[in-house]
């Protein structure tokens, strides 16, 4: 399956019980982060479990473009020479990051302070989305970019030939805003701070300290100080890559609302920062529960175990909890749509600006189905119909979207008629193990061209 190629219609139809083991992929930012420090680190990085899919793929690919020795050892096993910090050499061919806005954002941050210039393109979902907001604060360095109307790609980046240390309070949250600066302070002398407002995901903070970075984390009531000692000699780690929660959450919001099923998703990262998830899905009344729960190399991990809820209700999800979840809203609103009551999702503008307008992309094929969903400007609500209740029958557009694809089938699996999407190519890019994994559990989803 490829995001870039033909488009592949595919159908899901109402299935009986999920039953069993849902060995889902490899955590997709882990994967990106643990290439890219990699590849900075001075020796060899080994990294197993890396996610095989298209993003973290075009991530090997440009780090091996800036001179890191990269090599594919097979089944996930992978291993990185690193150039050392500032030690990208120039890329001779345009990086093309795929569908990856993470991807993209943290290749620029860690080039970003080089005496190098490289241009980024993508595809078209990726060269529709604005760069600005990473762009912006890396021009704090010393670091220049020019690209297309609005910030797009395809765009080039020319290094900081002398780059000054910053201090950047990140505008709204966003994990690969806070990364990319992060990333390109490493090449800066002194130290470059980072405040947030809202705590995001800090896998960057967490791997930068593992790969021996001077790096502190402060609670204050300016909101979450992150000071990085620029200019060390990172070393090389091995790197166990958990399963990605937000893929887990494909398998387990299916189980959910999915009469008799019963499926056990193993060694699930469970960082905070990732979990709302679970979080929610708990609050609504989802019979959804932890196993085994271990610490792997710096990160918390557990195996999950979800089982049908047919009594599940809707929330307020509390908006603070947006950060640790963002990319699971679209799923959350297939749950909410066979819960009771209404589901009411605030402090999401975040959505408006992803691989598609997934608000508005989820919005329209729910109402298609037969629910009832309001939104705004940063907030949206789904009014549940409750189990057995949702009509389906409708065929949604994916919008080069893994997520909203992947959401729709989800939703096809426990309607009263099937649900189409126009195209499931993008699932390729975080999930390419997504139909064979969802049938080994009892999904029916077939692709129409097939």
């Amino acid at each position: 399956m490829s995001g870039h190629g033909t488009p592949i219609p595919m159908i899901s139809r109402k299935c009986g019980p999920l039953r069993g083991v849902a060995d889902v992929p490899g955590d997709k930012s882990i994967s990106h982060r643990s290439l890219i420090l990699g590849a900075m680190a001075v020796g060899e990085t080994r990294i197993s479990g890396l996610l095989m899919g298209e993003d973290v793929l075009d991530t090997a690919k440009a780090m091996r473009a800036f001179g890191a020795e990269v090599i594919d050892r097979g089944d996930g096993n992978w291993s990185v020479h690193g150039v050392g910090v500032g030690g990208f050499a120039e890329p001779e061919q345009v990086i093309d990051c795929g569908n990856s806005g993470t991807g993209v954002r943290l290749i620029m941050g860690s080039m970003a302070t080089c005496r190098i210039t490289a241009t980024f393109t993508g595809d078209a979902s990726l060269n529709g989305r604005p760069m600005g907001r990473v762009t912006d604060p890396l021009a704090l360095f010393g670091t220049q970019a020019f690209g297309r109307t609005g910030g797009r790609l395809p765009m080039t980046i020319v290094g900081a030939a002398d780059p000054v240390p910053v201090r950047y309070v990140v505008p709204v949250p966003s994990a690969q805003v806070k990364s990319a600066v992060l990333l390109a302070g490493l090449n800066a002398p002194g130290q470059t701070v980072v405040i947030e407002k809202e705590a995001t995901r800090d896998h960057t903070e967490r791997m930068l300290a593992g790969f021996g970075a001077q790096i502190t984390v402060e609670d204050t009531d300016e909101g979450r100080v992150i000071t990085l000692t620029g200019q060390p000699e990172l070393k090389p780690q091995n790197i166990v890559v958990p399963r990605d929660p937000s893929s887990a959450a494909f398998p387990v919001c299916a189980a959910l609302i999915i009469e008799g099923s019963d499926v056990l998703v193993p060694n699930i990262g469970l960082n905070p920062t990732r979990a709302g998830l679970f979080a929610t899905l708990r609050e609504m009344g989802a019979d959804l529960t932890y196993e085994n729960e271990r610490i792997e190399g710096g990160e918390p991990v557990a195996d999950l175990r979800a089982r049908f809820s047919p009594d599940m209700k809707g929330i307020d999800v509390p908006p603070a909890r947006a950060a640790s979840m963002i990319d699971e809203y679209p799923v959350l609103s297939v749950v909410a749509a066979f819960a009771s009551g209404q589901t009411v999702m605030k402090g999401v503008r975040e959505l408006r600006v992803k691989e598609s307008d997934r608000i508005d992309a989820m919005a329209k094929g729910l109402r298609a189905a037969g629910v009832t969903v309001d939104e705004g400007d940063d907030w949206w609500t789904v009014t549940g119909l409750g189990h057995g209740n949702v009509t389906g029958g409708i065929t949604a557009a994916s919008v080069l979207d893994h997520r909203i694809a992947m959401s729709f089938m989800v939703l096809g699996m426990a309607t009263n008629k099937p649900v189409s999407v126009d195209d499931g190519s993008p699932i390729a890019t975080s999930f390419p193990i997504f139909e064979p994994l969802m049938a080994s559990l009892g999904a029916q989803i077939v692709r129409a061209n097939h």
